[in-house]
C-alpha cells in the first residue's frame, strides 16, 4: 500500500501544479512560453480546473490510504 499512497500523492501534486499550470495559461496571467497556444483560450483554464481538482482528490485519496 505505501507504493500505492506514494504513487498517488506523487502523480496528485504533479496534476495540481499542471491544471495551475493551465488556469494561469488559459487566463493570460501566465504568458509563458510566450508562443504557447493555450495562451489566453478560456477552454484550457475549464481543463486545468479539472485537472487541478482532480489532484488535489488525488492528494486527498492517497494520504488516507494506509491509516
Amino acid at each position: 500500500m505505501a507504493i500505492v499512497r506514494l504513487l498517488m500523492l506523487v502523480i496528485g501534486v504533479l496534476a495540481l501544479l499542471m491544471g495551475l499550470l493551465w488556469i494561469g495559461q488559459g487566463t493570460g496571467y501566465v504568458r509563458w512560453p510566450e508562443t504557447s497556444f493555450m495562451v489566453g483560450v478560456s477552454d484550457w483554464a475549464i481543463r486545468g480546473a479539472v485537472l487541478a481538482v482532480g489532484g488535489a482528490l488525488m492528494i486527498i485519496f492517497g494520504r488516507r490510504i494506509g491509516r
